[in-house]
């Protein structure tokens, strides 16, 4: 498989038995853990909790990634896909009121293959956005709710921190897309069964991009077509030391400043409650469910 999934399309022969191209990745899909998770959105989560499946590598470079064991560092176990669909049915039968793909842009051949029967419960895809449109169209009629961070809205931002000075406009036409397959969210008894929620995480020093993200946001989609999660988990992590101005924890002026933003805003979505910014919440990449 000569590989264009990402926008990186770097062509690289991902049948090798070890990791190659910029995700660093093989052809089988590499996992790191899959369990209940209890702290996405409240109608990702609902009360029994989102299935998550963690895959391994990553066709971004963020510095301060919280999940840098497994997007840089590439821990993790492959597993064929009869084993993939096994740990699927496994938190459904657990009670996951989804399935919860994250990070899987760089393994979205294989989560075709998946889906091509339905696992009986709604496929999320949690990704950073960084998505082909190319790609995304292979998987239409199997992802129930999209949920992609929209990080950055200039391209120099991009570029410092992910190493992708066209994420603005890969993320756009990406969340397009997704917007387009699903068509508005549709709630029922507080579980979202088929939406797209655009995810935010706010940066040191970067509330007027935030702004824009939300402007963009609001002005792309008439009300009641998505929903928007602020996030101000942020933690210096990863390599941010490197980066000063990113080094250090959120302001509450500056997480003020972006809710209060977004309330004025009119944006229909969710604000991340205060203290999220905590390692505690890192998930434990142990193999757990794997």
């Amino acid at each position: 498989m000569i590989c264009r999934m990402c926008p990186r399309n770097c062509g690289a022969v991902r049948e090798a038995a070890s990791g190659v191209g910029y995700c660093g990745m093989p052809a089988l899909p590499v996992v790191a853990r899959a369990a209940l998770h209890h702290w996405e959105e409240p109608p990702i989560s609902g009360w029994r909790g989102s299935g998550t499946v963690f895959f391994s590598g990553c066709s971004m470079g963020c510095v301060f990634c919280q999940n840098e064991e497994i997007s840089h560092k590439n821990f993790g176990v492959p597993v064929s896909l009869s084993r993939l669909r096994a740990i699927c049915e496994e938190l459904a039968a657990q009670g996951a009121h989804n399935i919860n793909l994250v990070n899987p842009t760089h393994f979205a051949h294989v989560a075709g293959q998946l889906l091509d029967t339905s696992l009986g419960v709604p496929v999320v895809w949690n990704s950073g956005g960084y998505d082909r449109v190319e790609t995304l169209r292979t998987l239409e009629g199997k992802i129930s709710i999209y949920l992609p961070d929209f990080k950055y809205l200039d391209p120099n931002t991009a570029q410092r921190y992910s190493a992708a000075p066209n994420y603005p406009q890969i993320a756009q036409a990406a969340i397009l897309e997704m917007v387009r397959q699903t068509g508005p969210c549709v709630i029922k008894d507080g579980v979202l069964q088929r939406g797209t929620v655009i995810r935010h995480l706010i940066l040191p020093g970067r509330t007027a991009e935030t702004k824009q993200i939300m402007d963009w946001v609001a002005g792309a989609f008439p009300p009641g077509t998505v929903l928007f999660s602020l996030m101000s988990q942020y933690l210096p992590w990863g390599r941010a030391a490197d980066y000063p101005e990113i080094n250090r924890p959120l302001r509450p002026s500056e997480r003020r400043i972006c809710i209060e933003y977004m309330q004025n805003l009119g944006l229909d979505g969710f604000v991340q409650a205060q203290g999220a910014d905590q390692s505690s919440f890192i998930p434990a990449f142990d193999l757990t469910g794997v």
